[in-house]
């Protein structure tokens, strides 16, 4: 097993055990979005709580595979903090990682996901995270579906 497998494989295991902000919906937030995946029925709601252009706080709820557990998981970790351009090019990035050969710009440790590669029926569900974080901070309501991306 290749060092960079061990370590995505380590690295879902662990976010899908132990997720984080899970089950959270920050106080105050004031956008939200719904996510699903009729493949593998994955379901998650992303909180944001959004502030002069900054992500405050960030929360998931809802259920799905270990992937998209994780893949949540280390999405709201990545994000808090962070400006709405920087979470945005962050979500570019990562989304050519999952679909493409590689990161688009600075991914940090979500590196790891390229993993998912090896995997390839698991690429919507370590993605419909990131398209449902992507709707929240546009404020688009509709229900987002990895079958029309």
């Amino acid at each position: 097993m290749t060092f960079l497998r061990q370590l995505y494989e380590e690295t879902i295991l662990d976010h899908n055990r132990n997720p984080r902000n899970y089950l959270r919906v920050p106080e105050g937030a004031n956008r939200r979005a719904r996510g699903f995946n009729p493949v593998c029925n994955d379901e998650f709601t992303v909180h944001l709580r959004v502030k002069d252009g900054i992500v405050e706080d960030v929360g998931f709820e809802g259920s799905g595979c270990a992937i998209s557990t994780a893949s949540a998981s280390m999405m709201t970790e990545s994000i808090r903090g962070k400006t709405e351009t920087e979470v945005l090019a962050l979500f570019h990035g990562v989304h050519n990682l999952l679909t493409e050969e590689g990161p688009a710009g600075d991914v940090g440790k979500l590196l790891v996901l390229a993993g998912v590669h090896e995997y390839p029926m698991r690429i919507k569900c370590a993605s419909l995270p990131w398209h449902t974080l992507h709707a929240a901070l546009n404020e688009d309501d509709k229900l987002v579906s990895t079958e029309t991306r």
